[in-house]
């Protein structure tokens, strides 16, 4: 079965793989070929999704690349728990090295960590505070090379900033840098944009297919990907933003799933429905927990027998010509910036040196 679905339409925008695979298998209802999903939940709390594009027929049903992606989702790490934390970090270090193993790249070979995004905005920042973070070494090979312990590679880092603070594309300054600098490969870390409001702050993403710094936004600026440095580029990215209209889907998905849920607990009809008593929300709710068609049209009119296709598309004409499609960051943002970008520094840090584990990272982090 062929499945043509054209999204542009709908304007929707998500840096993360393994949405845009779930919106379109949804609206094919069925596998697509060419991609093999794998879910790993043995570790409690934390799922891994492994997701690979293998042919260019795939890669433009789902509007991604071909290559692998590897998505870590941890609901609890907005608790700002520090057992949390760590366990992620172990978890996104043990992930992270198997990606470069899978990409034949070896201990001894160079890195290059790049942190993009603005320093100046919280939600934007997480690369310049990823590299605050990473222990950098290529000076200590250069400058005093009998100092440096068996365990280490060379790895260097760099904050390029933005256009609009620089005046020069990041990919030119990047580009520059890997010239000069000669690194077998390059990290690229930045924050991404969500279609689902509990992947915000929750999710970490990692593939081998490069990054397009400010696509989730909007913001079309050139790659960073092995075409245009001409070394393998790792992207490393965590959604840290929201569409307002994917808010307000969101909102009505959670709205109707709750009436669901609500019924089944009570078993009373709907205007009769105590309030304060309702069970506990779910999160995030499927096709299977939301209401019957006809149940939806009653307590929504038109709007609740919409699909998720055509919610979104007469959300976005709604909100678009006010100028109101916002970019939302959650108001805990400051904390949980602070929180990733040392679980990524940290994971980086047990991953590309042998020397360093999950007991010392913490010496090597703020």
């Amino acid at each position: 079965m062929e499945h043509n679905v054209n999204l542009a339409g709908y304007d929707v925008r998500t840096d993360l793989a393994v949405e845009a695979h779930e919106r379109i298998r949804q609206q094919a209802e069925s596998d697509i070929p060419g991609v093999t999903l794998e879910t790993d939940e043995s570790e409690p709390g934390i799922k891994v999704t492994r997701l690979h594009v293998q042919s260019e027929q795939a890669a433009r049903e789902i509007g991604k690349l071909v290559g692998h992606y590897v998505t870590i989702e941890v609901p609890k790490l907005r608790d700002n728990d520090t057992k949390i934390e760590e366990q992620v970090m172990a978890r996104f270090s043990t992930e992270f090295q198997q990606f470069l193993e899978r990409m034949g790249i070896t201990a001894e070979q160079k890195a290059l960590v790049v942190g993009l995004g603005n320093w100046n905005v919280t939600p934007d920042a997480l690369g310049p505070m990823v590299v605050e973070n990473l222990l950098v070494t290529r000076h200590l090979f250069s400058l005093a090379p009998d100092s440096v312990e068996p365990g280490y590679r060379e790895v260097s880092a760099i904050s390029p900033g933005v256009l609009g603070i620089t005046g020069i594309e990041t990919s030119e300054i990047v580009y520059g840098v890997v010239e000069q600098s000669k690194p077998d490969f390059v990290i690229a870390i930045d924050a991404l944009a969500s279609m689902a409001l509990h992947r915000v702050n929750t999710t970490i993403q990692i593939s081998d297919t490069g990054i397009h710094p400010g696509s989730g936004v909007g913001n079309k600026r050139k790659a960073l990907d092995q075409a245009t440095l001409g070394v393998p580029v790792i992207a490393i990215g965590v959604p840290t933003v929201v569409f307002a209209s994917t808010i307000v889907n969101d909102a009505i998905t959670y709205l109707l799933g709750h009436f669901a849920q609500s019924l089944q607990e009570s078993k009373r009809a709907f205007n009769r429905l105590a309030l304060s008593n309702l069970p506990e929300r779910k999160e995030p709710y499927t096709e299977a927990d939301l209401p019957d068609p006809e149940s939806r049209r009653t307590f929504m009119g038109l709007v609740g027998s919409l699909n998720e296709q055509e919610k979104r598309q007469l959300i976005h004409e709604v909100l678009r010509p006010l100028g109101q499609d916002l970019v939302v960051t959650p108001k805990e943002v400051d904390d949980f910036m602070e929180g990733i970008s040392n679980i990524i520094a940290s994971g980086l840090n047990n991953a590309l040196h042998r020397a360093v584990n999950r007991e010392n990272s913490g010496a090597y982090t703020h």
